[in-house]
């Protein structure tokens, strides 16, 4: 299982989105100086703004790629507040689309 998560900075009033298959052991490394050259490194300390579970690696990286696309900050907080949204996000980049 993979997730798309969502981290939002105060200090830099910024959202960071990626995916991993464990949040917060992510959330620790983008807070720590595991990534201290990157530029999440910038926006510590980040708080968990919203996550997305998907099926897989595949969905997640694709969700993740939708998501930035956007490049709006409104459109990540409709996603948290709108669960309708969501959904038919992960109806679109369903795995089952990918065989076909």
């Amino acid at each position: 299982m993979h997730f798309v998560y969502v981290l939002y900075s105060h200090s830099i009033d910024r959202f960071y989105i990626g995916e991993t298959h464990d949040v917060q052991l992510r959330l620790h490394k983008h807070n720590t100086d595991f990534y201290d050259n990157k530029w999440s490194a910038r926006g510590k300390p980040w708080d968990l703004f919203f996550t997305i579970q998907c099926h897989d690696k595949s969905q997640a990286k694709q969700v993740e790629a939708h998501i930035k696309r956007m490049k709006s900050k409104t459109y990540i907080r409709n996603l948290k507040l709108y669960p309708q949204i969501t959904e038919r996000l992960l109806a679109k980049y369903s795995p089952s689309d990918q065989d076909c």
